[in-house]
């Protein structure tokens, strides 16, 4: 696709780096019955995503989506006082960390300057809504949510918390995305529940 030469080399190496940096975290979660890295699965389902819901994404996209989470373990939520505003600090200073990491290793593989620059933008999630490509970062990362942790976010929350925060994933969707959340496979209960929040998100 009109790709420079070792273009594809150089993705792969990325993705290689970014991946092993994941592959760090002390934390495990199950896939068919293995523990693995909890952030090496993300980012793996974070790219199943995108493949899926957009193949011909560009590659800035590609490699945001895949290091969205790197190392996120290292800044914890509890490093930051409860409520809203600690949350807010944490996750800017999350997207800080995320970009800047992430732009450490894609220099380091041989990326030029725009190229990290725009994975920065997008990890920061800069001009949402206004830009297709961070509108698109955020559909996947709201599928993933949905199709891979709801199910586990629903059992250590009361339904009015799971409510408001479904309503507020809505939101963050293109009509696109929204589209192709309505088309996971959720049990009942979970179906129901995102029904109703939707509902909520569509008329508020």
């Amino acid at each position: 696709m009109g790709e420079a030469p070792g273009s594809q080399d150089r993705f792969a190496a990325a993705v290689a780096r970014f991946d092993a940096a994941n592959a760090e975290d002390p934390r495990r979660e199950p896939v068919d019955g293995e523990p693995q890295p909890r952030e090496l699965v993300y980012a793996r389902r974070m790219t199943a995503a995108l493949d899926r819901f957009a193949p011909d994404a560009p590659e800035a996209v590609r490699l945001a989506a895949r290091c969205q989470h790197i190392r996120r373990w290292t800044i914890p939520r509890d490093r930051y006082p409860a409520g809203r505003d600690g949350y807010r600090r944490w996750r800017t200073d999350l997207g800080r960390f995320h970009a800047d990491t992430a732009g450490e290793i894609l220099r380091e593989v041989g990326y030029d300057q725009a190229t990290v620059a725009r994975v920065a933008a997008l990890l920061r999630k800069e001009r949402l809504k206004a830009d297709p490509d961070v509108q698109l970062l955020e559909d996947v990362i709201c599928l993933v949510f949905l199709q891979h942790y709801l199910a586990q976010f629903a059992a250590q929350h009361d339904d009015e918390k799971l409510t408001d925060i479904l309503r507020k994933t809505w939101r963050k969707m293109s009509d696109r995305g929204r589209a192709a959340a309505l088309e996971i496979d959720l049990p009942d209960g979970l179906r129901a529940l995102v029904a109703r929040a939707v509902g909520g998100a569509t008329s508020a």
